[in-house]
């Protein structure tokens, strides 16, 4: 028997006046799974993320987050989740240490364990070198990976990352990568989204892809490889010499790419 999943949705639907951002969205992403979100610019995904970490109110349908129904219990699962989101959401007016520190008791850590995480996390992430600069002087990089830190200073069952690698450098990026498979080496389990498709790729086992508000493809790499290898015509060369559809190919092909001979600028013609 499959075991229960780890973030499910029904139905789930979010509008903004007259516009659907978030149309009848059905995910189901198991435990352990390191799960990829991909869509266009506008596609909904910052929206469908707000709103599995309770940041946004749904218009309809239901969430359930490690067995609990998001609405019903919405402190409990906030308690298991970690989440890196569009905006960072950080205080520019502490420290890093102050604000992880923070991060960590407002999850229910003791102090003694806050500090011990903190110093841990700010030595990890290469930010303990300037123990007394504000967060507001930090760069986006450093901005970004101080946010990874307090997504997961409590130990989270569930990771939210929305963008997670941009602006940060080739070395930090290397660094949060083995620390993310570290955690679902662990059992813990990741969505993320993120425009760079090498990157999800790489390190997701499973996708889904929503375009205009609706999930258009969802299930494993190789999966969504067969249903797209199926459905359209062997164009691409380096597919018809035999060789897999890469995951750029796959989400073209999936929500239509503009091909070069659809559209020219006159000036560059």
């Amino acid at each position: 028997m499959d075991a229960a999943p780890t973030i499910s949705t029904q139905n789930l639907t979010r509008r903004f006046g007259q516009l659907t951002a978030v149309d009848n969205v059905n995910l189901r992403v198991a435990p352990g799974q390191f799960f990829g979100f991909l869509g266009p610019n506008g596609a909904g995904k910052s929206t469908t993320i707000k709103m599995l970490t309770g940041l946004l109110a749904p218009s309809a349908g239901s969430i359930e987050i490690l067995g609990l129904d998001l609405e019903k219990n919405p402190v409990e699962v906030k308690r298991q989740i970690g989440v890196v989101p569009e905006g960072m959401a950080l205080f520019g007016r502490l420290t890093g240490s102050e604000f992880l520190n923070f991060a960590g008791r407002m999850y229910g850590l003791d102090r003694e364990t806050a500090a011990r995480r903190t110093a841990e996390l700010l030595e990890f992430m290469r930010l303990a070198d300037q123990p007394r600069k504000l967060v507001t002087d930090y760069s986006h990089g450093m901005q970004k990976k101080l946010a990874m830190a307090a997504a997961v200073i409590h130990g989270p069952r569930v990771l939210f990352l929305d963008e997670p690698f941009e602006g940060v450098d080739a070395i930090a990026a290397g660094t949060l990568k083995n620390m993310l498979q570290g955690m679902i080496a662990r059992g813990a389990t990741i969505f993320l989204t993120s425009h760079v498709l090498e990157i999800v790729e790489r390190l997701c086992s499973h996708v889904a892809i929503i375009h205009q508000g609706r999930l258009v493809a969802q299930g494993s790499l190789e999966e969504l490889r067969q249903g797209v290898e199926a459905q359209t015509p062997m164009e691409d060369g380096a597919a018809a010499g035999g060789e897999k559809l890469t995951l750029e190919q796959i989400f073209l092909r999936t929500v239509g790419g503009v091909r070069s001979s659809d559209q020219e600028l006159s000036w560059l013609a």
